[in-house]
C-alpha cells in the first residue's frame, strides 16, 4: 500500500480526467533545488573570504547558531513533495554552500537521517567560498559519474561557481543532473548581463554535449541563474521555452515560465518577486521519449511557515539574516522541485 499511496495523491491532483484515464495509475519521482543562503561552517578556511561567518564577526556566527540553521533547513527539506512520495525528494540541488562538510552536516540532520542521502560535491573557485552540491537518495538514483565545469572569462581575475553535472539511473532511466548558480547581478542588471549569458552558454554547451551523444538524453538544468524565465539569457542563451511544444529540436522546457508569468516568485526584491531559482528539462523529459519518466508538474514550495509574517515584507522569504540582525529564519529564497511520472506497472 506504501508504494501506491503517492500515485493515488497524484491521480487526484490531475485536471479533467475522463474515467477511463482515472484508472490509470503513476508513480512520481520528484527533484528539487535550494538556495539555502549562505550555509558556512564556523572555521576559517583558507583562501576564502568566510570572515562575515566567523564566530566573532559581526553575525556572531557559532555552533550554536550553525546547529539552528542546518535543523531547519533540514526541515524544509523533508517536507517538500512528502504529500506525494513517502521518501519526499529523490534528488536534491543546492547553492550556496561552503564545502562538502556542511553538506553532510544537512543530511545527517534528524528531519534527513533516515532517507540515507548522499553527496556530490567538488570544491569551486567562488571568492565568497560558495558552491553548488547534489544530494540523492541512492535507493532512488543511482549516480555513476560527475563533472564539475569552470566559466572562464575574459577578465580572468573574474570567479564564479563551478556548473556541477551529475549523471545517474533514476529508476531505470539515465537522468543527467546539471547544478549551477548564475553570477549576481551586483553592479546591477545590464553590467553583469554578459556573465550570466556566459554561464548559460557554458550550461548550453553541457547539454549539447548530452544530446549529441543522444538526442533523446534526460537531462534537467537546475540552479539560482540570478534571471528569470523571461531574461534573454535563459530564453536565447540557454534556448529554454515555456511552451511545451516547442520543446523539439534541443530547445529545453523551462517550466518555471507560466508560474513567472501568473507573479509567482522563489524570491523577493524591492517590492518585486524573481523566479531566479529554476529547473528547466530537455525534450526528452517532456516527450517520454527515451525512457520512462516524463514531466507532469512544477511547484514553489513556499509554505506560509517559510514566510515573514508581519511587518513591511510580510510574505517575503524569512531570512537567517538581514544584514548583521539573526531573524532565525530560513532562506532568502523558496526552494522548488519537479514532479516526474511513469506508468504503473
Amino acid at each position: 500500500m506504501m508504494r501506491h499511496a503517492p500515485i493515488l495523491f497524484l491521480m487526484a491532483l490531475l485536471p479533467c480526467v475522463t474515467r477511463a484515464q482515472a484508472k490509470q495509475e503513476y508513480v512520481p519521482a520528484l527533484v528539487g533545488f535550494y538556495n539555502v543562503e549562505n550555509l558556512y561552517d564556523t572555521l576559517d578556511q583558507a583562501e576564502v573570504d568566510d570572515a562575515e561567518f566567523l564566530p566573532g564577526s559581526a553575525k556572531q556566527w557559532g555552533s550554536q547558531r550553525y546547529w539552528r540553521k542546518q535543523e531547519k533547513m533540514a526541515g524544509v527539506i523533508a517536507g517538500m513533495g512528502k504529500d506525494l512520495h513517502p521518501q519526499g525528494l529523490a534528488i536534491l540541488g543546492l547553492s550556496e554552500v561552503e564545502n562538502r562538510s556542511v553538506v553532510e552536516d544537512l543530511i545527517s540532520r534528524e528531519p534527513l537521517k533516515a532517507r540515507g542521502y548522499k553527496v556530490v560535491h567538488v570544491d569551486g573557485p567562488d571568492r565568497r567560498g560558495v558552491d553548488v552540491a547534489l544530494v540523492y537518495n541512492p535507493a532512488l538514483y543511482k549516480v555513476y559519474a560527475h563533472k564539475s565545469y569552470r566559466l572562464h572569462m575574459a577578465d580572468t581575475a573574474f570567479r564564479t561557481r563551478d556548473q556541477l553535472l551529475v549523471s545517474g539511473v533514476l529508476d531505470g532511466d539515465t537522468v543527467h543532473m546539471i547544478v549551477a548558480h548564475w553570477p549576481s547581478r551586483r553592479g546591477g542588471e545590464k553590467r553583469s548581463e554578459p556573465n550570466r549569458k556566459a554561464a548559460a552558454e557554458l550550461g548550453r554547451h553541457i547539454i549539447d554535449s548530452l544530446l549529441a551523444i543522444n538526442a533523446n538524453a534526460r537531462v534537467m538544468y537546475m540552479g539560482d541563474l540570478n534571471d528569470d524565465p523571461v531574461n534573454v539569457s535563459v530564453g536565447r542563451f540557454l534556448k529554454a521555452s515555456g511552451d511545451k511544444a516547442k520543446a523539439v529540436n534541443g530547445t529545453l522546457f523551462n517550466p518555471m515560465y507560466d508560474p513567472y508569468q501568473k507573479g509567482i516568485g522563489s524570491l523577493a526584491w524591492r517590492d518585486s518577486w524573481n523566479l531566479f531559482d529554476q529547473i528547466i528539462l530537455s525534450p526528452g523529459l517532456v516527450t517520454g521519449a527515451g525512457g520512462k519518466y516524463h514531466y507532469y508538474g512544477v511547484r514553489i514550495f513556499n509554505e506560509p511557515y517559510l514566510r515573514q509574517q508581519e511587518g513591511n515584507f510580510a510574505g517575503y522569504p524569512s531570512r537567517t539574516f538581514v544584514g548583521d540582525v539573526y531573524q532565525d529564519g530560513y532562506s532568502d529564497h523558496f526552494p522548488v522541485f519537479v514532479i516526474l511520472v511513469k506508468e504503473a506497472r
